[in-house]
């Protein structure tokens, strides 16, 4: 089960970071569900001490996910957000990052509430516009942290053309890619220095796991992020290290049908008459189609549509019967929310509506179901505006 060198993507997802268990040949990677290890005498030990130091599932998944988005080495944290606090430790006090404006709620909230009292300063620009980043940069900017597709607006970060400007500024690339899955794009193939994803959504794929992932190219980002990884201990367990390698395993299966399903909801409800508009990168009429077909692998199970009022909005929302509200995304069962209210009510309510984000803006993570049974809901709460 050794992989080649050129190993395509679905076999990588598969196999890499993972080998038979030596103990018992056991092809899937076990549950090391162990706090500590007993050391054979002082100072000799397997290379394993301590839990939050070193887990052999957390590791394997750590390589696993490292090999699917081309990066050198892999850290899991608790959650996404736990990811991104650890990517924030590369910065100081007086260190400025210019971040998409239209970035996830939670996101915001670190940035904005918290860390800014770590003397950290933050510039929300539409990165979509690329002298509009240039502009925000200052002698102090370090970092350009950019989510591709953004949530839930569906606008798109050119990331070539992202990590060009960044690196002649010295400032690093990062890419929250949890939208896309590294099925959809791969960051680093386009210059970027650091990946982050929420583990929950589409690697885990299932519904039934909290995580996140950082995987970096550079050795100053890898050291610093394993030291931190264990200093701060926001580390992954065990159960969950298993069963987001469980979900890596079908990753490219999922994603075609993810793919299929949000492509086909967003054709019906652009065409649906109490539909004002339906934001989804893989319609013509999406303003950044032509790029979404150069940097994305298919166009993604995420779509957004706005209905025009709160009413209108409460009344599909309160009607679907498959389409299940609650959030978060990425999972095998398609998901509905209200980013007003749910996703994105962290986010002050004059930003919201400078980005687009209405009350009457739905979004919708596509699952893997029957997509007539999914049309069908929609029109019938359709039916209820």
């Amino acid at each position: 089960m050794k992989l080649t060198p050129h190993a395509r993507f679905s076999t990588i997802c598969l196999h890499a970071g993972q080998e038979p268990d030596p103990a018992t040949g056991a092809i899937i990677t076990p549950i090391y569900q162990t706090s500590t290890y007993v050391q054979e005498e002082l100072g000799k030990h397997k290379g394993y001490e301590y839990g939050r130091t070193q887990n052999p599932t957390r590791m394997a998944v750590e390589r696993n996910i490292a090999a699917i988005e081309g990066g050198k080495a892999g850290f899991a944290f608790a959650s996404g957000m736990a990811a991104i606090g650890a990517i924030a430790t590369l910065l100081k006090a007086g260190d400025h990052v210019v971040v998409s404006d239209n970035t996830y709620g939670g996101t915001f909230r670190l940035f904005d509430k918290v860390l800014t009292r770590s003397q950290l300063s933050f510039s929300y620009v539409d990165t979509s516009k690329l002298d509009l980043v240039e502009r925000a940069i200052t002698p102090a900017t370090r970092m350009l942290f950019v989510e591709t597709p953004s949530n839930p607006m569906m606008t798109l970060t050119d990331l070539r053309a992202a990590a060009d400007l960044a690196h002649r500024h010295n400032v690093r690339l990062v890419v929250d890619n949890t939208f896309a899955s590294p099925y959809i794009q791969r960051p680093i193939e386009f210059g970027a220095d650091i990946v982050t994803h929420s583990t929950t959504k589409y690697l885990n794929g299932h519904s039934d796991s909290i995580g996140g992932i950082v995987i970096a190219v550079r050795d100053d980002d890898i050291e610093w992020l394993k030291f931190i990884q264990n200093a701060a201990g926001a580390i992954l367990g065990p159960f969950d290290s298993w069963l987001v390698l469980r979900g890596t395993k079908t990753l490219p299966l999922r994603m075609i049908q993810h793919n299929a399903n949000g492509l086909a909801l967003a054709q019906f409800l652009a065409a649906h008459p109490k539909v004002r508009h339906v934001n989804y990168p893989g319609l013509p009429s999406h303003p950044q189609h032509d790029l979404a077909k150069r940097q994305m692998r298919g166009f993604g199970g995420m779509l957004s549509f706005d209905l025009g009022s709160l009413e209108a909005a409460r009344r599909v929302l309160n009607s679907v019967r498959l389409h299940a509200l609650a959030e978060s995304l990425g999972g095998v069962e398609t998901l509905i929310s209200h980013p007003a209210t749910m996703t994105h009510a962290s986010v002050p309510a004059a930003h919201r509506a400078a980005l687009g984000i209405t009350d009457g803006l739905v979004r919708i993570s596509a699952g893997i179901e029957d997509i007539d049974d999914l049309r069908e809901d929609l029109a019938q709460a359709l039916d209820k505006v």
